[in-house]
């Protein structure tokens, strides 16, 4: 399996745990809870302890005694090993290097939201606003807590790219519940009764595309292609 498979995104943040200091892994999943870092990546017992397993396997960890405090049970400590740091670091960088097609589901929710009735739609995006809204509260917040403490800026850069995103999602959300009220954005007729539209959707993107073809991604410095060469 190559490091890709290998260093998933939960397993960055074990290794990058692990870099500091050798920890078990109530110990992991406590800092991650702390430091907001399911906000990034999924943090769940069994997920992690599967993670920590499978980096011993692949040599990139490796257990470092038993401990156990008072009537709790028995607990591993686990260190980076000197693979685990060159796979960290490796990984960080070819994140940071590439960007990477991740396949969210509100953009593929918003291809196909037509299916759904406009005032459906817009009460489906006011609850999302609202919840967007929500998050970032929480985000500005911890930023605030993390400068009142002195931390290094380079620990928590992370919120400022979040806060902005958040930012950009909910002003952009709001321009579209803007043109979905005043009428800016046309949309089907639904039939109240039956949930179904009152004329078959029209396969716009296929007239479109016969009478001109989008342009497909081209390699730098090559000649755009379209999808149909």
């Amino acid at each position: 399996m190559g490091a890709r498979g290998t260093v998933t995104p939960l397993a960055v943040a074990v290794l990058a745990l692990l870099d500091e200091r050798p920890r078990h892994p109530y110990d992991m999943h406590q800092a991650l809870l702390e430091r907001g870092m399911d906000r990034l990546v999924k943090v769940r017992p069994g997920s992690l302890y599967h993670t920590v397993a499978r980096l011993t396997g692949c040599e990139l960890i490796r257990a470092d005694g038993v401990d156990r405090d008072g009537r709790r049970p028995e607990r591993t400590t686990y260190r980076i090993t000197s693979a685990g740091r060159a796979a960290l670091r490796d990984r960080v960088a070819e994140l940071l290097r590439t960007p990477a097609a991740e396949y969210p589901g509100f953009p593929l929710a918003l291809a196909e939201a037509h299916n759904l009735p406009k005032e459906q739609v817009r009460e489906l995006l006011a609850e999302r606003r609202a919840q967007l809204g929500g998050d970032l509260d929480e985000i500005r917040a911890l930023g605030v807590w993390a400068g009142d403490h002195a931390l290094p800026r380079r620990y928590w850069m992370v919120l400022t790219y979040l806060r902005t995103m958040l930012e950009a999602e909910i002003g952009w959300v709001d321009a579209l519940l803007g043109d979905l009220d005043d009428g800016t954005l046309a949309w089907d007729r639904f039939d109240p009764g039956t949930g179904r539209r009152i004329a078959a959707p029209i396969d716009a993107w296929a007239t479109a595309v016969r009478a001109d073809p989008p342009p497909l991604p081209a390699e730098p410095g090559a000649t755009p292609r379209t999808r149909s060469s």
